[in-house]
């Protein structure tokens, strides 16, 4: 039986510099849905770079994660129109709701939630989006019964 390759073992894909390292933790998040302390582990033994150098630049780009992803995922528009038609209101809503700040995952693992900047549906303020799906002109009343669609 073949031995299966750990993360890193791909030299011809991503040589072992610096400059492979966005690719990497791109690769990484990908397979996993975040980026693990163990792929940061195996990253840094391939780059030989430390691990903090590894989160100091993951940390950085708001594409990469360090926390699982839930089974569906919120997103949260604070542009300028969702925030003024009640935006925050929405995400300060589902954060007592179902207990989970943005960036982290519900303890049953059925949500994360995030909050992003525009989601490029201002004349329809205040949007969420979960997983793929656009909900428009949402409030509390029209949010509750969004999130029961996913329960």
């Amino acid at each position: 039986m073949t031995q299966k390759k750990t993360f890193v073992e791909i030299p011809e894909e991503h040589p072992p510099e610096e400059s492979s390292l966005i690719p990497l933790l791109q690769k990484a998040q990908h397979e996993d849905g975040y980026i693990s302390p163990v792929k940061v582990e195996e990253i840094a033994q391939f780059l030989k770079i430390t691990e903090s150098q590894i989160y100091g630049v993951a940390s950085f780009y708001s594409q990469f994660r360090f926390t699982a992803p839930g089974k569906h995922s919120i997103s949260v528009c604070l542009g300028t129109a969702c925030h003024v038609s009640g935006g925050e209101t929405l995400l300060n809503t589902i954060e007592r709701n179902l207990e989970v700040s943005p960036g982290e995952c519900t303890p049953d693992g059925k949500f994360d939630l995030n909050r992003v900047a525009c989601l490029g549906c201002c004349a329809l303020a205040p949007v969420i989006k979960v997983d793929d799906e656009i909900y428009s002109n949402v409030n509390v009343i029209k949010l509750n019964d969004i999130l029961d669609l996913y329960e």
